[in-house]
């Protein structure tokens, strides 16, 4: 195989006409230079050189091998920028993902803040539910992927991952504008005990949380609509056909009848998981803006 080096040095030796002029422009001393030129036409089994006592002067091979090479050793010089380029994360590929609600509140800053101190990475986003990704981060398939879990519906990730939480949702309860409660701060969970609820599908964390909350507060809530859009919830909500309780994530900063709940706090947290051998330069940026951004989300509840 060609060494890159000493096609390099053969190309100045053509340009220069001289070991000594080619081992100036290089950093060499004349005698490496013709090691060089020793070793490399022992690797093509042909002479480069007429050597002389005052110079040596190329061959035709020599012309045509140093002409040649300038587009190899470029096309080398390329993939080496690219790969320092990958190292450093100025280029390569970020693939990330998230559930609904984080996508809407969190991902935006944090995508727009990694392209813009990154503008030349790929950077990927998909959406599903934490039973949807997980397998994708175990895969490699996915870099890192936003889940979640309620308090009162704990769940285990798998040890392979690391699961850094991220945010501590408060859960709220929203009520219609005309709720005979819409007017307080706070509200025992008990008092809805007689009101139609809206929740998510039967089968999801949010529906059992619900229930758990509810039998905590001596009552089994009286179901009537269920769906997995949380603007669908809202906008049930707001026509008076029951209540919710919702994450903080899945409520509008301007949404009217939100309602602390008295007493116990319950949380939805959100946790990033990502694997502990994951090299992708990318993925300590992702992670710091995903903190920096959930930080603020979390101050803005804190101040409400």
């Amino acid at each position: 195989m060609l060494n890159p080096i000493h096609l390099r040095t053969l190309q100045e030796c053509v340009r220069t006409g001289s070991f000594a002029e080619a081992g100036r422009a290089l950093g060499y001393t004349a005698s490496a230079v013709s090691q060089q030129m020793v070793l490399l036409e022992r690797a093509i089994g042909a002479p480069l050189f007429e050597r002389s006592a005052r110079s040596a002067r190329s061959t035709a091979l020599a012309l045509r091998l140093a002409e040649r090479s300038r587009d190899a050793l470029g096309a080398l010089d390329s993939l080496e920028r690219e790969v320092r380029a990958m190292v450093v994360g100025d280029e390569g590929s970020l693939r990330l993902a998230s559930f609904a609600t984080a996508n809407s509140r969190v991902l935006p800053d944090v995508l727009a803040a990694v392209i813009s101190q990154r503008p030349h990475a790929e950077v990927q986003l998909d959406e599903g539910e934490p039973d949807e990704v997980v397998d994708g981060v175990l895969d490699g398939v996915l870099d890192a992927a936003l889940v979640f879990e309620y308090d009162l519906d704990p769940r285990q990730w798998p040890l392979d991952l690391c699961a850094e939480e991220l945010l501590a949702e408060p859960l709220h309860v929203v009520l219609p504008a005309s709720h005979r409660l819409a007017g307080r701060h706070r509200v025992e969970l008990a008092d809805l005990a007689d009101d139609n609820w809206i929740c998510t599908r039967e089968d999801t964390a949010g529906a059992r949380s619900l229930i758990r909350l509810a039998a905590a507060a001596g009552f089994v809530p009286r179901i009537t609509f269920r769906s997995n859009d949380y603007t669908v919830i809202r906008d049930l909500v707001s026509r008076e056909l029951g209540v919710a309780v919702l994450p903080a994530l899945a409520i509008p900063r301007d949404q009217p009848g939100i309602v602390r709940i008295s007493g116990f706090q319950p949380r939805r947290r959100v946790k990033v998981l990502y694997r502990k051998q994951n090299t992708n330069p990318l993925l300590p940026i992702a992670l710091e803006f995903l903190a920096s951004s959930c930080t603020a989300a979390a101050s803005e509840w804190e101040q409400s």
